[in-house]
């Protein structure tokens, strides 16, 4: 971003180029109306039809060419791909995929929520004749592509072998693991980056670029029956001949693409969107590799393009015409090639991430493309996290081994610039003069050295709402409006809700992880050694946990050398998810009888009073 208050727009984009508008509106077959999806008590979870507005021109708080994307990605309703292949768009972040078999049809991702997932049913079988769910296919394990599975299909059939539920390898693991060790932190920081608190209106959310933002319902999971383990693998559902790729380590750990060799029609799932996608998503993950991202994408050109006529994916619509399909694919696929390499270069002539974000442009056809921009994944945040991949934080400074942390070194900055008030001032006068982003950076010192100084929260709120408004990254623009809006109004928190089938899905080992990382280290290393015996009535796992010099320690069975616990506990792995998921106590448990204890009980009180809880609602601007 330039430091004017919008990002320059390449002269050489198509304006008139009415191709995605008509792609987008191809096959529609009807809109939900009302789009407006509430749960069992009422509660908005989705409202589509607050982003009624796009239909007007770009105003001056917007990108043209993010508004551009949202007005595509806005679109929503039932549209047929092919015929026997049908998507519900525009309901979630997401898109909902339908093959019809030849008893029912097979769903294809469905969604963030039960709620909007279960609309998206009832609006295809509205057009379509009430067709049973006969199989659902996961394309990766992203929480927008499994979460509302109990939408459209009863768990019981699925267990009862009528409906199998098919996934990469790997993908439970990830699925469910993904977020257990810093979830909390991921979900405060994907508040900000999809803005579903924020209010939606031209001077407000617009959409993220991949989607419009997330819905807020139920979240659930239903594991895998059938894990697709190699390419090439071909699996007849419903009638449905199949053929997968498996794509791990690109957009997702466990990730695929699939073809459709009767219909000539191939799923690309989140690997080739109409946006530039994310090497780290700035919510937090680990850092993708867009060599491997490049090369499977070859690797399905090589495969599949000859015989398809039709790509869609996870997300957008789809791109018709066996040529554009080649043509989108390559293109997307040197977008991640391009990005990958000439990081690395830079990188190797000494170039920080800061500086290779500052300098690294596509050549002019990617520039130009419309499907490789950054309304999602910027090449400026993108660059840095291929520099983060290889090189990790450190730049080879020595000035930057030992730096103060923030409110420190934010209270040295300002009193060596003169002073709160002075500070600000100056901001004010680089504000005037359009430098937001040096603003941006001047003020966090002044609210991380006084976070109550009235005058630099309103002017670092008004710099974010221009940042953010010039933005054409989705997530960029979310970013600083949630920033301005708790500046103004203090924080909003996240509208996440838990996910229990998530936590259930968890092995035994995660869910003591994700205890180890709640481990108060000093308090616990004060307290001394402890341990403890597990025993799981149900799947008759026993695990021993040691605490020792503060760190928390699982291992399957009794403990080695025939050390006695201070404390064992007979229990249902179920009531050690309702215990961890906070809606209960071992107290509670003990003193209900699902927990049985024999030996100390005063063990497991102070070992639960070592467990801190973690803030789903901290801070991000302000220290």
């Amino acid at each position: 971003m330039t430091g004017s208050e919008q990002e320059p727009m390449d002269s050489g984009l198509a304006w008139d180029d009415e191709q995605d508008f008509a792609d987008a509106d191809r096959g529609f077959v009807a809109r939900l109306d009302p789009d407006v999806v509430r749960d069992a008590d009422g509660r908005v979870v989705w409202d589509a039809d607050a982003y009624a507005f796009l239909d007007d021109e770009c105003p001056p708080t917007a990108h043209p060419s993010l508004w551009r994307q949202s007005r595509l990605v806005a679109r929503q309703g039932l549209y047929e791909v092919v015929p026997g292949i049908h998507q519900v768009r525009g309901l979630d972040l997401s898109n909902i995929t339908f093959v019809e078999g030849e008893r029912g049809v097979v769903v294809i991702d469905p969604l963030i929520s039960a709620e909007v997932a279960a609309a998206a049913l009832a609006l295809y079988r509205e057009h379509r004749g009430e067709r049973p769910v006969t199989g659902v296919i996961y394309t990766h394990s992203h929480i927008d592509h499994f979460g509302g599975v109990r939408g459209v299909v009863d768990p019981a059939e699925v267990a009862a072998g009528r409906v199998p539920v098919i996934a990469p390898t790997g993908f439970l693991e990830h699925a469910a693991g993904e977020n257990v060790v810093t979830g909390t932190a991921m979900a405060r920081r994907a508040a900000y980056m999809y803005g579903a608190a924020l209010p939606k209106g031209p001077a407000g959310q617009i959409g993220c670029g991949l989607g419009q933002t997330t819905s807020t319902g139920s979240v659930g999971l239903i594991a895998p029956t059938v894990h697709i383990t190699a390419t090439g693998q071909e699996e007849t559902v419903d009638g449905v001949r199949i053929v997968f790729q498996l794509t791990p380590g690109t957009e997702a750990p466990a990730e695929m693409n699939f073809h459709f060799p009767d219909l000539r029609v191939l799923c690309a799932a989140e690997n080739a969107c109409h946006t530039l996608h994310n090497v780290l998503t700035l919510r937090g993950a680990l850092v993708r590799d867009p060599s491997a991202w490049a090369r499977y994408l070859t690797e399905t050109i090589r495969l599949f393009a000859m015989d398809t006529d039709v790509v869609f994916g996870s997300h957008h619509w789809p791109t018709w015409g066996q040529d554009r399909v080649v043509r989108f694919l390559e293109e997307q696929r040197d977008a991640y090639a391009y990005l990958h390499d000439q990081s690395v270069r830079l990188i190797n002539i000494g170039h920080t991430a800061a500086e290779i974000a500052e300098q690294l442009r596509f050549p002019p056809a990617l520039e130009r493309a419309w499907h490789t921009r950054g309304y999602y994944g910027s090449l400026s945040h993108n660059a840095k996290a291929v520099y983060q991949r290889y090189m990790g934080w450190f730049d080879g400074n020595p000035a930057h081994l030992w730096q103060h942390p923030p409110a420190e070194a934010a209270g040295r900055y300002v009193e060596f610039m003169g002073g709160a008030d002075t500070v600000v001032a100056k901001a004010r006068r680089s504000y005037e003069a359009g430098d937001l982003r040096w603003v941006a950076e001047v003020l966090s010192h002044v609210l991380f050295a006084e976070p109550g100084h009235g005058e630099a929260r309103a002017l670092q709120a008004d710099t974010f709402e221009r940042l953010g408004q010039g933005a054409e990254c989705g997530p960029w623009r979310n970013f600083y409006l949630m920033g301005a809006a708790e500046l103004r109004g203090g924080i909003l928190g996240t509208p996440t809700r838990r996910a229990p089938d998530i936590l259930a899905a968890l092995t035994t080992e995660q869910i003591f992880r994700s205890l180890a990382v709640r481990v108060n280290g000093p308090r616990a290393a004060a307290a001394g050694r402890l341990l403890l015996r597990w025993e799981f009535i149900d799947s008759g796992e026993v695990w021993t946990l040691l605490l020792s010099n503060g760190a928390l320690t699982a291992t399957p069975g009794d403990a080695p050398r025939g050390e006695r616990p201070a404390a064992e506990l007979r229990l249902a792995r179920t009531t050690l998810d309702t215990v961890v998921a906070g809606a209960s106590t071992f107290a509670d448990e003990i003193a209900g009888g699902t927990v049985v204890l024999d030996g100390d009980v005063q063990a497991l009180i102070t070992f639960g009073s070592l467990l801190d809880a973690p803030d789903p609602d901290f801070a991000i601007v302000t220290p």
